[in-house]
């Protein structure tokens, strides 16, 4: 079960349904980019863009600390379309958290290895829609004592949220429409500086038009690995 808190008021839902838009990218240098970026960890290039990566709904997550296992995970900051009971879409903040190590097997495995953190706020994207590009997300990490900036970037540089609904597959459609009770993840920016694990990890989505941003922070207690 799912709580969110919105300018209406609050709903839940038992999700039933999450898939995350990879290489998602509107630029498609961009995508080139992230592509490449992941090639140095060994990940092989996807056969299409934009793929939608399924994994078990059981995965997402409010909890602020999040089991994982090793230390070869990191998150990824994503904007979350998500869709009630009635088919209404909102509007939230996930994190893609992956194990790299195993990514570098299978992207698809790797995505459905972690808990995937979802933030307890949303919009509704209908009062969003006409200035999607505007908003404004971002990503910061513990490392070496500091607080490092790890993504900053604007949904311009992603598919519009028109565009990728029309892409999606049938097994997450009604109709024209994301399916009820499904969430997706509607891709990342590029990490600054290269993507790197953390023991703690916020993000923050920002809506400059509106004067308002939604906000996540969680903490990854790290399993040992049993050889």
């Amino acid at each position: 079960m799912l709580t969110f808190e919105t300018p209406q008021g609050t709903f839940t839902l038992s999700p039933q349904r999450l898939a995350i838009a990879g290489w998602a990218g509107r630029d498609q240098a961009g995508v080139q980019h992230h592509i490449e970026e992941l090639a140095e960890l060994g990940v092989k290039p996807p056969s299409s863009v934009p793929l939608f990566y399924r994994a078990s709904a059981q995965l997402l997550t409010q909890a602020p600390d999040v089991e994982m296992l090793g230390g070869e995970g990191s998150g990824e900051a994503e904007v979350c379309l998500v869709s009630d009971s009635e088919g209404r879409l909102w509007v939230t903040l996930a994190s893609d958290h992956t194990d790299r190590k195993l990514e570098a097997v299978g992207v698809a495995e790797s995505k459905q290895l972690c808990a995937k953190p979802v933030a307890t706020q949303a919009w509704a994207l209908e009062e969003i829609r006409e200035h999607w590009d505007s908003l404004e997300l971002s990503s910061e990490i513990e490392e070496n004592g500091h607080t490092a900036t790890y993504q900053q970037g604007t949904l311009a540089e992603l598919l519009d949220v028109d565009t990728l609904l029309a892409k999606l597959p049938t097994a997450l459609k009604q109709g024209e429409f994301l399916a009820p009770n499904t969430l997706l993840l509607c891709g990342t920016v590029p990490a600054i500086g290269g993507i790197r694990p953390s023991a703690c990890f916020s993000m923050t989505l920002n809506d400059p038009v509106l004067d308002r941003r939604l906000s996540h922070v969680y903490t990854v207690i790290e399993l040992e690995v049993a050889q």
